[in-house]
């Protein structure tokens, strides 16, 4: 399996996960000039930007440590992209998902819930 391939299976896989938690996928893939976001979700409060960060067991970094400031920065300027196109009443998150991936499967999924705040950068 190819880097490619692994990233979409962990986005596939979280957008199930996310489903299973009462999330509804608004979009998948969402892409500004200044960058993309792989899920944007919502709940009954929350319209959720998720970064999807697929790993094989092992390595020697949490997936969630390659979210640098730099792509934090690209996440929020390009969910504003998507809140100035979808106006809502619902409160803006970041979350992080960390998926791990062995043999083509998944072997477990944490989603870091409030993983970054717009108000930092």
């Amino acid at each position: 399996m190819n880097k490619g391939d692994t990233g979409k299976l962990g986005e596939l896989e979280t957008a199930r996960y996310l489903r299973k938690k009462g999330y509804n996928i608004v979009a998948a893939n969402f892409h500004s000039r200044f960058g993309e976001i792989d899920i944007i979700a919502e709940n009954k409060k929350y319209l959720v930007f998720v970064e999807v960060k697929t790993r094989s067991p092992g390595q020697m970094f949490n997936p969630s440590d390659s979210v640098t400031v730099s792509k934090r920065k690209k996440i929020i300027s390009t969910s504003n992209v998507f809140l100035s196109q979808n106006p809502t009443a619902l409160q803006p998150r970041f979350d992080i998902a960390e998926v791990i991936i062995e043999d083509e499967t998944v072997k477990s999924i944490n989603l870091i819930e409030n993983a970054f705040d717009i108000t930092a950068y």
